[in-house]
């Protein structure tokens, strides 16, 4: 059914809401661009002049969409070469999509979206609809075809699995900026006792080279394992250069709201390094090196103004 351009401005105005839901419920801004054309593409089929609440339609479309592939994709991942990492956004991506409160700047952080892939899909996406976007149960259990006492379950459940991470700590973006450029500091010193004061005793580092860029399948678990790799990963080698097709710029910037690293050569991004700050130091450092998980982060660091200087050059 050809829609007329009232209602194609209705779906537009709701689409930016949409694309951050399904970025939160899916990790991936690709995935998340996909389920909310196709949603677009069931609001063109569908009668609109008979559905009374449009934007309570088209989340429940684009919310069920995004359950069918969390279940798919548990299969797909399971067969991924190496660590399935989430796609990191770059600061002022619209698709982050709310931050005026606590509870919807952590829901698109970058360790609250890797700890999302332990929930069950209804947990998660109750816990999106909640947290990041203050549904109320009655709704959500509308949205999800369940009691509302099922969601209140739902998100009590998935509270409890993301409380057993680590505590993190909120910083604002001058405050991300000092952390990198510390953590820069200390992993370009060429020793690993600057890079121990920084992490936690029990830190970890992971990479998601998907299978295209070489990235370690076993994370490095412990302070002194963790330092070791990043003082070799952050050491400049030909190999390295040649690999990337040259000397990449490394910049201090955020990503999904938090401290991290951009590595870009010739205007394309070829590595984000998210950092996972708690009150007793760097406890994560999750390296995104996968060229497929890159392509929007490419896009908006050419969008964007950058005055300064790298902070180094490998």
């Amino acid at each position: 059914m050809a829609l007329i351009t009232r209602d194609v401005d209705r779906f537009e105005t709701a689409r930016p809401r949409l694309e951050a839901i399904a970025y939160r419920m899916l990790g991936s801004a690709s995935e998340a661009e996909d389920a909310v054309q196709e949603t677009f593409l069931r609001w063109q089929a569908a009668d609109v002049g008979r559905i009374e609440v449009p934007d309570a339609w088209l989340t429940k479309v684009l919310t069920n969409f995004c359950l069918n592939q969390l279940t798919s994709a548990r299969v797909r991942r399971e067969t991924y070469v190496g660590t399935w990492l989430p796609e990191p956004l770059l600061a002022g991506d619209p698709m982050l999509g709310p931050a005026d409160t606590a509870e919807q700047r952590e829901s698109v952080s970058y360790a609250v979206l890797v700890l999302l892939e332990r929930l069950s899909p209804n947990e998660r996406a109750v816990y999106v609809l909640r947290e990041a976007f203050d549904y109320p149960h009655r709704e959500i259990a509308e949205i999800l075809d369940i009691t509302e006492a099922a969601s209140q379950q739902f998100h009590h459940r998935a509270k409890k699995h993301l409380a057993e991470g680590k505590a993190r700590t909120e910083i604002d973006e001058a405050a991300a900026r000092r952390i990198v450029e510390e953590f820069l500091a200390a992993a370009t010193s060429g020793r690993t006792e600057p890079l121990v004061r920084l992490l936690t005793q029990d830190a970890v580092s992971v990479g998601d080279g998907g299978g295209k860029v070489p990235a370690r399948a076993k994370a490095f678990e412990g302070v002194l394992a963790v330092a070791t790799f990043l003082r070799g990963l952050f050491k400049p080698s030909e190999a390295k250069r040649a690999y990337v097709g040259g000397a990449p710029d490394i910049y201090a910037t955020t990503a999904n709201g938090g401290p991290a690293v951009v590595a870009v050569v010739d205007g394309r991004v070829v590595g984000i390094t998210c950092l996972e700050v708690t009150a007793d130091g760097i406890a994560a450092v999750l390296n995104q090196v996968n060229p497929d998980k890159l392509v929007r982060a490419t896009e908006q660091w050419a969008a964007a103004e950058h005055g300064e200087a790298p902070l180094h050059t490998l």
